[in-house]
């Protein structure tokens, strides 16, 4: 997904793994950090990874049943996201500053904005990382080991098994030949239950000098539908203010009434 790398974690996908895992053979990266040098190269270099420093991505949402929905996915370093997605009318975002993740849910009944769950906030806080898990992982608090190669579908690639620093595991398949990540797979826990989630990448472009897979198909774990990229700013102009987490109305609101009904009653007395 990578590059979700610089595309939100939240946004890769699954094939069927085949074939059984192989060693790596003499001329080939013997070390995780071996890959992961090449893969930062494969996909246009330290220097343009970090030219970005927000990025806007406009997708298509395919669910079942032929339904979509747009949407659009807006990152900023350090690790601020926002996702934005209309369906039926309505708008849901979801958002998180790098503190305090957040969410307007109407499609739910609600319309105002609620503080994330904690599983959520985890979840957001992973996706948040713009250049993906792999780039600067120790200073992240990850570890990376390279387990050998398998094969997907025809394709050789090197499975690299990724420790997140709360635990969580995660694997990632680069192709031996390109360097580009085809797909990550882990579980994760997600209202107190653990799922299986996978993702596949396809249709690599060039963007400002970095390559971005544009096709993204989730697959298991209740992952949602396909998401096509068709379209990708770097370096647009977004506020923090973007990112936080809107003040709720409604009680200042409720209070205005009550003093109001107070005001009258007293004028009527």
């Amino acid at each position: 997904m990578h590059h979700k790398c610089l595309v939100p974690s939240v946004l890769r996908v699954l094939c069927v793994l085949i074939g059984s895992s192989t060693f790596v053979q003499a001329g080939e990266p013997k070390t995780a950090d071996e890959v992961i040098a090449k893969y930062i190269e494969a996909i246009g270099g330290r220097k343009a990874i970090d030219a970005v420093k927000s990025m806007r991505v406009t997708a298509k949402l395919t669910m079942g049943g032929g339904m979509e929905a747009p949407m659009v996915i807006e990152s900023k370093r350090p690790n601020k996201m926002r996702v934005e997605f209309t369906f039926q009318g309505m708008t849901a975002t979801q958002a998180y500053d790098g503190k305090i993740g957040w969410s307007i849910m109407p499609f739910a009944g609600k319309t105002e904005p609620e503080k994330m769950p904690p599983d959520q906030i985890e979840m957001f806080e992973n996706q948040a990382d713009m250049d993906g898990p792999l780039v600067d992982y120790k200073k992240k608090g990850h570890q990376v080991e390279l387990i050998g190669k398998d094969e997907i579908e025809g394709s050789d690639v090197y499975k690299l098994k990724l420790t997140r620093k709360n635990g969580n595991v995660e694997y990632h398949y680069l192709d031996v030949e390109y360097f580009i990540p085809i797909k990550m797979e882990g579980k994760r826990k997600f209202q107190g239950t653990e799922i299986d989630f996978a993702f596949v990448l396809g249709d690599y472009k060039e963007v400002n000098g970095l390559l971005i897979a544009h096709s993204i198909q989730p697959q298991g774990g209740g992952m949602g539908g396909n998401i096509t990229l068709e379209k990708v700013e770097m370096n647009v102009p977004m506020p923090d203010e973007r990112f936080a987490m809107p003040e709720v109305k409604k009680a200042e609101t409720t209070a205005k009434s009550k003093k109001e009904d107070k005001d009258d009653a007293k004028d009527q007395g």
